[in-house]
């Protein structure tokens, strides 16, 4: 190529690149904290700007993949580049989070021991730490089950997203962890599992277990949702230019 060629401009399809190896990224750390196991457990990043999201693949072992067997949906689930996979099915799971709640740019779903433990339990997890409620939200709930992929597992999600918090765990199955970017998402999923280890063990004690005070809850939770309207505006005002 001489000195004065035009490079041709990238075609679309490269410029998704950067989200299917962060997808990969992320999933590869999870699943090396013990947080996903085997082929269980997901991954989504939305594009910036676009209704398009990098998700991990179905049934494939996570430690054998490249970026490009990161799979790339359109918000109606069609595929947007062929890699020759399935997306993972729980995509409408994520699909859904992004549509309801447009703070959110990235889902974490994993089946991590301790959040697990009430998952199963049917137990909520109360605002036990500041900086667990700061970047969570005051209350982890537990969503009703719903069989994996199912609508009725989708829909009983949905329901839940108006609370604004960012982890849910999900009956008989796992967690739910959200964010602004993927690194907000994983630290929502690693802050869950500090505070559902500290509150498994302390309700192992027999001694009542003390939760924060409610007008730090309060003040917690008005902190956390201006930082999700922050989010939210900044899109418009990217949109509006």
């Amino acid at each position: 190529m001489t000195q004065n060629a035009k490079r041709k401009p990238k075609a679309k399809k490269e410029l998704y690149i950067e989200y299917r190896e962060a997808v990969l990224d992320c999933i590869m750390y999870l699943v090396d904290q013990g947080f996903v196991q085997g082929t269980g457990g997901n991954v989504s990043v939305r594009a910036e700007g676009e209704d398009i999201i990098a998700v991990t693949p179905s049934q494939r072992e996570y430690a054998e993949l490249t970026p490009k067997d990161i799979c790339l949906v359109d918000f109606e689930g069609n595929p947007v580049i062929d890699n020759g996979l399935r997306p993972s099915i729980e995509t409408g799971m994520h699909l859904s989070v992004y549509k309801h709640r447009e703070d959110v740019n990235a889902v974490v779903h994993t089946h991590q021991v301790y959040a697990s433990v009430f998952a199963v339990t049917g137990e909520p997890i109360p605002a036990i730490f500041d900086e667990v409620s700061a970047n969570i939200g005051t209350k982890i709930e537990v969503v009703p089950y719903g069989l994996s992929g199912s609508q009725q597992l989708l829909e009983n999600i949905t329901a839940r997203l108006h609370t604004r918090m960012n982890c849910y765990l999900l009956q008989n199955h796992g967690a739910l962890c959200l964010g602004i970017n993927l690194a907000a998402a994983r630290r929502a999923a690693e802050l869950l599992e500090k505070a559902a280890e500290v509150y498994c063990r302390a309700l192992g004690t027999g001694k009542t277990v003390s939760s924060l005070p409610a007008e730090i809850q309060d003040l917690l939770d008005k902190l956390l949702f201006a930082k999700q309207d922050g989010e939210i505006q900044r899109k418009k005002e990217k949109v509006a230019k």
